[in-house]
């Protein structure tokens, strides 16, 4: 999966603005292997600082207005503030998007961990 410069600087600074909670939101560009935008979605969690949860309706209408504009959603991302960018329990618990990519952001690390949901695991992907 290619990362444009512009949507990498944004994952990270959305990620530390956010420490020490988790942040969140959607990925999208002009096909299924290329992002060149971060939509930023609020964390509405119960504990942010251990797990993200987008709002339903917020989903929605980002996810409405990248078709809307001809983009295509490539995924969803989320950061680890203290930990590995590698998908927790969690994490496994909650995907439920198969065949997107899963990009977790980890500020303390400085590094991007890609992954895509099969409906059963996390597989990795490889981030260029």
């Amino acid at each position: 999966m290619r990362l444009t410069d512009e949507a990498r600087g944004a994952l990270f600074a959305h990620a530390r603005e956010g420490r020490p909670e988790e942040v969140a939101g959607v990925l999208a560009g002009p096909d299924a292997a290329t992002v060149t935008r971060v939509e930023q979605a609020e964390n509405v969690a119960d504990d942010p600082r251990r797990r993200y949860e987008l709002d339903p309706v917020e989903q929605a209408e980002i996810l409405d207005a990248v078709e809307t504009r001809g983009e295509t959603v490539v995924g969803f991302y989320h950061s680890h503030p203290r930990d590995p960018p590698v998908p927790s329990a969690t994490d496994e618990r909650l995907a439920t998007w198969d065949g997107y990519v899963y990009l977790i952001v980890s500020p303390a690390a400085a590094s991007l961990g890609a992954y895509r949901w099969t409906g059963e695991r996390f597989e990795s992907v490889r981030l260029d």
